[in-house]
C-alpha cells in the first residue's frame, strides 16, 4: 500500500484534527452537565458532538492511505479532552461541599465564613490526636478559592476535602 503525504493530505489531517478537538470538548463538557442533571444542554451538546463524530470518523475511513488522518484523529481525541476541561474548569458550574477539620481553631473559621455570607454546619469530632471541630460549607464553585483563602486566614492548619454536590432541596445558597 502507498501512503499520501502530500499538501492535500496534510490540510484533511487537520481538519480531522479540528473535527475531534470540538467533538471531544464537547463530549468533556457533555458528561459533565450530565452529572449535574442539566438535560437539555446534555441532549443538545450529545447531538452536536455525534454529528461532529461521524463527520470525522467517515473522513479518516474515506482516507485511509492517509496515515496523517489517523495521527490528526488521535491528537484531536487527546487534545479535546483537555480543551473540554479548560473549559469546564473556566464555566464553574454546580457546587462544592467543603469539609474542614480545624484541631484548634474550628470557631474562628466558622466565624470569618459567616461574616463573609457562607452557610456553615459545626460539629464537634475526635481526630487522632484529640478533639477537633468539623465545618461543612456548600459553596458555588466559582467561589471556592475565595473560601479556602478565607479558611487559610483563620487557620493555616486547617485540614479541608471537597466534593462535587448536586443540590436537592432547600439550604442556603450563597449565589
Amino acid at each position: 500500500m502507498q501512503f499520501d503525504f502530500s499538501g492535500q493530505a496534510f490540510l484533511i489531517m487537520l481538519g480531522i484534527f479540528a473535527l475531534r478537538v470540538c467533538d471531544m470538548t464537547l463530549d468533556t463538557i457533555r458528561v459533565l452537565f450530565v452529572v449535574r442533571g442539566r438535560k437539555k444542554l446534555a441532549w443538545m451538546l450529545g447531538f452536536m458532538q455525534s454529528l461532529i463524530f461521524v463527520i470525522a470518523i467517515s473522513t479518516v475511513l474515506s482516507n485511509l492511505k492517509n496515515p496523517l488522518s489517523v495521527i490528526g484523529y488521535a491528537a484531536g481525541f487527546a487534545t479535546g479532552n483537555v480543551v473540554g476541561m479548560l473549559i469546564e474548569e473556566r464555566l464553574a458550574i454546580g457546587h462544592i461541599h467543603l469539609t474542614i477539620v480545624s484541631p484548634s481553631r474550628g470557631a474562628a473559621v466558622a466565624e470569618i465564613l459567616r461574616k463573609n455570607g457562607y452557610a456553615v454546619t459545626e460539629v464537634s469530632g475526635r481526630g487522632m490526636t484529640g478533639t477537633v471541630t468539623l465545618l461543612h460549607v456548600d459553596v458555588v464553585r466559582r467561589k471556592v478559592d475565595e473560601v479556602e483563602t478565607l479558611i487559610l486566614e483563620a487557620d493555616r492548619e486547617a485540614f479541608v476535602t471537597a466534593e462535587d454536590v448536586r443540590p436537592i432541596r432547600r439550604g442556603f445558597w450563597r449565589a
